[in-house]
């Protein structure tokens, strides 16, 4: 039987780089095996292997990445593992125009930046990078986020002004939000940094109970066509 050796061994032979040169080409998903992409450079292949360097392999260090999923209402997400789960590379969307490879280094460090409450459904936002993570995180407070939520009941005399200001949360006013109908049970919320269950108080206060809630935009970025369970990556030119 032949011996095998590391994969990074074969890349330095057959591409004369050095060492880790050939472990970068490997840890950025440049090397393919029989055909398969290889992200590890201890992976062990034999003589016979075809082992090929993409045609636009490069040494550029790796760029963090962010991705978008439609998170289906009634699931929780507490821990990374039920989180990581659902970023599973099958239900990424076929048309992501992103043009960047699923590799496994890509869940490694992805932090959720954008919870939702369990019986909502919508966007949620997950990432590598220190500057989104900065700007969802510290400054939250900064960017405006769009909820189409779906109410049963009738609301009382003013109450569609009362939603836009007026109401209090925690002994404290709210300041304006921007509360739009879209038809007779369908009302549009666009604020800041919402609390857990902010949205479910002030529909009370007006005599509404929720029956639906949907995050569809955080900042500039909105979920658009994103099916229900399905992932895609931050395009570049994309900004929150």
């Amino acid at each position: 039987m032949s011996e095998s050796i590391r994969l990074a061994k074969r890349v330095v032979d057959r591409m004369a780089c050095s060492r880790r040169e050939a472990e970068i080409y490997i840890e950025g998903g440049w090397v393919k095996v029989d055909g398969e992409v290889i992200e590890e450079a201890g992976y062990k292949v034999r003589p016979e292997q075809t082992v090929e360097l993409l045609p636009q392999a490069t040494l550029t260090p790796a760029v963090p990445i962010t991705i978008l999923l439609h998170k289906p209402a009634g699931v929780t997400l507490t821990d990374a593992v039920a989180t990581l789960q659902l970023i599973d590379p099958a239900e990424r969307i076929e048309d992501d125009r992103s043009g960047i490879t699923f590799l496994k280094r890509h869940l490694t460090g992805l932090e959720m930046l954008t919870p939702l409450e369990t019986e909502a459904s919508g966007m949620l936002v997950f990432s590598q990078d220190w500057q989104i993570k900065r700007k969802l995180v510290e400054d939250a407070g900064k960017v405006e986020q769009e909820y189409i939520v779906e109410v049963s009941g009738e609301i009382v005399a003013g109450g569609l002004a009362l939603l836009n200001h007026g109401l209090a949360w925690n002994g404290k006013p709210l300041p304006p939000i921007k509360v739009s109908r879209q038809n007779e049970t369908r009302l549009r919320f666009a604020m800041k940094s919402p609390d857990r269950g902010l949205i479910a108080h002030m529909c009370a206060k007006v005599d509404l109970e929720i029956v639906s809630m949907r995050r569809i935009r955080i900042g500039r970025v909105p979920m658009a066509n994103l099916p229900i369970g399905k992932w895609r990556y931050l395009l570049g030119y994309e900004r929150f």
